[in-house]
């Protein structure tokens, strides 16, 4: 284990003896510095092992530097030894306030230097060791749960297919409407992770049609006011099938489940709820959802065009949907083309069960 030991002192023969004495103990290069504002500079943009400053010093004496030395970031327990000839019990009391671990007296006893260096250069390994060893920890916490996601992810996809399979719809809509959910958490500034979460709770949103039967879900035509009443239940069940989880993207697909039929203006279900009294990632699933329901072929409907599920979006705005999100949406419209041409129909089944990247 390498160990960069600086030396900052002013008067170049007393940093000739310390580098010296440095370069006979193993794994231990000197970095030595006569000017002290160079030397804290280094010692900020790099990490040393051991820090050995003079007190005496212009323009920067030690207790100054060190004072600077320890406010820095990840600079707390470096150890620092600093090198004085006044003994003094005040200027060692101040020393000891700014951060010093130990002092050496001028004239430098070479057997003491040796000494004490090497106690603090053992003390520096063993941090080292137990960074190195949290570090590695940290790393394979972070790849087993990166995999337990992974997992969970590709469970949502394939639950939500299941769901789609009883569902004219087809398993590339949950995938388009899911990224066009996070372009939309995007361009309303969402931070990363409420980003992610969306993409990932987003294709749950219909798992209640699991619960819908066959005749009314894949009725060809226009269903009657008993058989609505019915359709509109698959919200409720979505809800009550992933409520309770202790997962937080399954926790946030089940008010997705929930929310995503409300309407802005309150005249959505199950519950009316009216403006911002509707989830924001409900409010935005609905955006999304809508949109590429419209502007897809269904074997009941023929897909609609651009410009006229764009105009239906903008009539909608502020009684069917968000404004913002609508706003939000229409934004990025390069983006949403690009979802388009990825997550086509006839592609679908060809595709992984991930939710991609675009």
């Amino acid at each position: 284990m390498k160990m960069n030991v600086v030396v900052v002192d002013d008067t170049p023969i007393n940093v000739t003896l310390l580098s010296h004495l440095i370069a006979r103990m193993p794994d231990c290069s000197p970095v030595t510095f006569t000017d002290p504002l160079k030397g804290l500079e280094w010692c900020l943009q790099n990490t040393p092992d051991l820090v050995i400053v003079d007190y005496m010093m212009p323009d920067l004496d030690g207790i100054e530097f060190m004072r600077r030395f320890r406010a820095a970031p990840g600079r707390e327990d470096i150890p620092v030894l600093m090198v004085t000839a006044n003994d003094q019990t005040l200027v060692r009391h101040q020393a000891l306030d700014a951060g010093a671990n130990d002092f050496l007296t001028k004239p430098i006893d070479k057997t003491e230097f040796m000494t004490r260096s090497r106690n603090m250069l053992s003390l520096r390994r063993g941090q080292r060791r137990l960074e190195d060893h949290a570090s590695r920890l940290s790393e394979e916490v972070r790849l087993a749960t990166a995999a337990i996601l992974a997992r969970e992810r590709e469970t949502v996809i394939r639950l939500s297919k299941a769901a789609d399979s009883r569902d004219p719809e087809t398993g590339a809509h949950i995938l388009r409407m899911a990224h066009y959910s996070k372009l939309i958490a995007v361009r309303l500034g969402l931070d990363e992770h409420d980003q992610e979460l969306i993409l990932e709770a987003a294709p749950m949103h219909d798992i209640g049609k699991i619960g819908i039967p066959d005749h009314i879900l894949l009725k060809p035509g226009r269903l009657d006011t008993g058989e609505f009443d019915i359709m509109k239940r698959h919200a409720r069940m979505g809800f009550d099938i992933l409520d309770g989880s202790q997962s937080p993207s399954l926790q946030t697909a089940a008010l997705i489940a929930l929310g995503h039929h409300e309407k802005f203006d309150g005249s959505g279900y199950p519950s009316g709820l009216k403006g911002d009294a509707i989830p924001l990632f409900a409010r935005i699933c609905a955006v999304a959802d809508v949109f590429d329901a419209l502007t897809s072929e269904r074997p009941y409907k023929k897909a609609w065009s651009l410009e006229r599920s764009t105009d239906y979006l903008n009539e909608g705005s502020g009684q069917h949907f968000d404004p913002a999100c609508v706003q939000a949406f229409l934004s990025g419209w390069d983006e949403v083309l690009q979802i388009r041409e990825q997550f086509k129909d006839e592609e679908d089944e060809k595709s992984s069960h991930t939710l991609g990247a675009y």
